[in-house]
């Protein structure tokens, strides 16, 4: 089994760490001379503050992450209840250490103190992206140790972290990665209500992410997935139908592309037909004439080309029910199209195309 995308080398992560430091907590500068030779500038002085923490990033970026650490360790705790401003660098700083020597969470707890204790610092917005990288490789699979072993789940921390940075930066750049990852990992963990959801919010939150389009495919998707069968619930699909007219109309060489198209709406009326028609003979069952009724003909004026349709009629003849004649301007059978009718077109209980969440729904079913 391969080890999750999540591990990356230490060289790489060192390298990852080493470019996300702040500006002023780097020990020196170096300028190039008048006969070409790099000298150092801006020493900090010996001893100093800024000199302790410098010497612990490059030790960090040289590979000596337990020396940084233990120098990082005395500092802090001789400072960490002082108004020290080099606090939040030397948090930052350790935590980097503990990450690059596989633990994640000590460094959770370095990030923590930096984003709890000092949101106006550099060091905030460097911190939280540390904390998505954890949080990003607990939902790629990374176990958390117990007994010095990998053996515990992470995915619910994962999840926390992603959430708790889209509430710290909100409408960031940061926060948006956060939230299309974790609307991704719903929907390849198959928690498609959840992933439904998470689509939807991003695509309010970030309308022009260059991630739209695809955000928009996966949320047709999910809501698909998310009707289990004709015996229960079917609002995904309705919802679905919604979306995939949007989609069509956004981007309709890619939805013929990729068969978001009138076909795979089709296949969508037939099923919603079908539950339709489920629940109507479950009505009849629990001896509830006027519902079943209501729902074939519900039915057969939402979804007449159908082959559910062919069996409602059926039982409209097998009951003797009179149905309504068809409603004016309503569009005969033969006449479906990709875009919905206009609104003083549309039966009365359909929802308009802009508010696919208040489409009307029957009352889910419970499975037989």
């Amino acid at each position: 089994m391969s080890r999750p995308a999540a591990l990356l080398p230490a060289a790489c992560l060192a390298i990852a760490i080493g470019t996300a430091q702040p500006a002023h907590a780097q020990s020196k500068t170096f300028k190039l001379t008048e006969d070409g030779q790099w000298t150092a500038s801006n020493v900090p002085e010996p001893g100093s503050d800024a000199e302790i923490i410098g010497r612990a990033n490059e030790m960090i970026a040289q590979g000596r992450e337990a020396a940084a650490e233990a120098l990082l360790d005395g500092w802090i705790e001789r400072n960490e209840r002082t108004d020290n401003p080099w606090l939040a660098e030397a948090y930052l700083a350790r935590g980097n250490a503990r990450l690059l020597r596989d633990r994640e969470v000590p460094a959770l707890y370095d990030y923590e103190e930096v984003v709890k204790h000092f949101p106006g610092s550099e060091a905030y917005t460097y911190a939280l992206t540390r904390e998505l990288d954890i949080g990003l490789r607990y939902l790629n699979g990374l176990r958390r140790k117990f007994l010095g072993m990998r053996i515990e789940p992470a995915e619910r921390i994962g999840e926390e972290i992603l959430i708790r940075v889209q509430e710290r930066l909100p409408r960031s750049r940061l926060a948006e990665r956060a939230l299309y990852q974790l609307a991704d990992y719903y929907y390849r963990t198959r928690d498609m209500e959840m992933a439904a959801d998470a689509y939807t919010v991003f695509l309010r939150l970030y309308p022009t992410s260059e991630l739209r389009q695809q955000a928009m495919q996966r949320r047709v998707y999910a809501n698909i997935a998310r009707f289990k069968g004709p015996k229960y619930d079917g609002s995904g699909l309705r919802e679905a139908r919604f979306l995939i007219v949007d989609y069509a109309s956004r981007y309709p060489q890619d939805a013929e592309r990729i068969g978001m198209d009138e076909a795979l709406i089709a296949r969508l009326d037939e099923s919603g037909a079908v539950q339709m028609l489920e629940t109507a003979r479950w009505y009849i069952k629990r001896e509830d004439e006027v519902s079943a009724r209501l729902t074939i003909l519900r039915l057969l004026r939402k979804h007449p080309q159908t082959v559910a349709a062919v069996r409602a009629q059926e039982m409209v003849e097998e009951h003797k029910w009179v149905m309504s004649a068809r409603k004016p301007g309503e569009l005969p059978p033969g006449e479906a199209q990709l875009n919905p009718p206009p609104a003083s077109d549309a039966p009365a209980d359909a929802a308009p195309a802009s508010a696919p969440t208040g489409v009307s729904n029957p009352p889910a079913k419970e499975a037989r």
